[in-house]
Formats: C-alpha cells, structure tokens, sequence
C-alpha cells in the first residue's frame, strides 16, 4: 500500500534548495540595502528600512548578516569588487612604467566613479559623516585599489627620489573632488565639468601630471 505523504512525512528540502534560496536572500537584502543608502544616507539606514524595502523579515538579517554592521561589510565586499572590475581590462597587457601603472589607476578611478553615483555618496559622507560605518565602506575602496595595484605592477618601481604613494594619492583625492563637484554643481573652480568633452579635457590634464610627475614625456 502507498503511504500517503503528509506534512509529517514529506521529505525535506534538499541543502542545494535552501543553499540557494539564501543566496537570493542575501542578494536581494544587500542590493535593498544599497537602495537605501543611496536615497536616504546612513540616516535612515537600518534594518527597520532596510527590511521593508526588501520585503523580508527583519529577522534574516541577524541572521544572514549578524546585523547592520556585518550588512555594511557585505556591501563593502560588493563595492570592492566591484571597483577591481572597473580598474581592469581582460586580456590587457601589463603596464610598461610605474607611470603608465599609475595612470590606468587614476584614470579608471574617474571613470568608475563617474558611473556609481553611491559610490559618489560614500565619498562624500568621509568628509562629512566620518562614521565607522562609512570608514567600513572606505577601507573595502582602499583595500581593492591597493589589492590591483599588488597585482597589476609586478616588478616596476617608481623613482627612487619620488614619494609615489603621496603623490598618487594627491592625484586620486582631486579626481574624486572633481568627480563630486562635477555631480552637484556640474563644475569646479570655474572650469565645466558637464559633458564627456569635458571630462576628455580633465583626462588630458591628469596624464600630463602623471607623466610630468614621473619624469615621462
């Protein structure tokens, strides 16, 4: 005689299922997550919003994040990855100089954060809102910067005689001004910093500094 399968003696749901399932869960929390700090900043940022705006019991993320901290920790990941995306190019070959490491770096820094304006936002709230939640946001950018870097430069060095992480962040802190005033008032100092033609002539700029700096015509 068949046994009738009843909520008692239904098998259970596979690891592979729930595996997955969680997955989904996790992503769409953070990818919530994300929304909200982009619309409304680490002030209404919690798991009270957070929950709604994902649609799911506030408890998962205890229970999948440990809470809002390991939730920042998450987006942090994502957003370092992210950027180590945005820094490379498959199939490129590798720098020629420091000088040319340098300006790849720079460069695709521009770009990268021209195209996420909650990356923009993050930057922002470092000077503004210096919280261990943004410094958890921050320390994932400069890890990622720093982990291309390690990959990217294999024996080159720099000039003896020039301090270049100094000056490469010099160079990186006034791109990421650039780039924030460029999104709220569209210029800086006078110059326009509207349209890609702009960015072009920004770009120009940022190679002849690079390669003056580092003795390259």
């Amino acid at each position: 005689m068949t046994r009738a399968v009843t909520p008692e003696t239904t098998l259970p749901e596979p690891a592979e299922s729930r595996t997955r399932d969680r997955a989904r869960t996790e992503a769409a929390i953070i990818a919530a997550a994300r929304q909200v700090l982009a619309e409304s900043g680490f002030q209404g940022f919690g798991v009270n919003a957070v929950a709604r705006r994902a649609d799911c019991d506030k408890q998962l993320i205890y229970r999948y994040f440990g809470g809002l901290e390991g939730l920042v920790e998450a987006i942090g990941s994502q957003l370092a990855t992210w950027l180590e995306d945005s820094l490379a190019e498959p199939g490129e070959a590798p720098p020629a100089t420091y000088a040319d490491l340098a300006e790849r770096l720079i460069l695709r820094f521009l770009d990268a954060l021209r195209a996420n304006p909650l990356v923009q936002k993050i930057a922002a709230w470092e000077v503004a809102d210096p919280s261990p939640l943004v410094a958890c946001l921050t320390m994932a950018r400069g890890m990622a910067m720093v982990r291309w870097i390690a990959r990217m430069r294999g024996d080159l060095t720099p000039p003896a005689a020039l301090d270049a992480p100094a000056l490469n962040v010099v160079l990186i802190a006034a791109v990421q001004q650039l780039v924030l005033s460029g999104a709220s008032s569209g210029m800086f100092s006078g110059v326009d910093l509207r349209t890609d033609a702009d960015w072009d002539r920004i770009r120009t700029a940022v190679r002849r500094l690079v390669r003056g700096a580092y003795l390259e015509t």
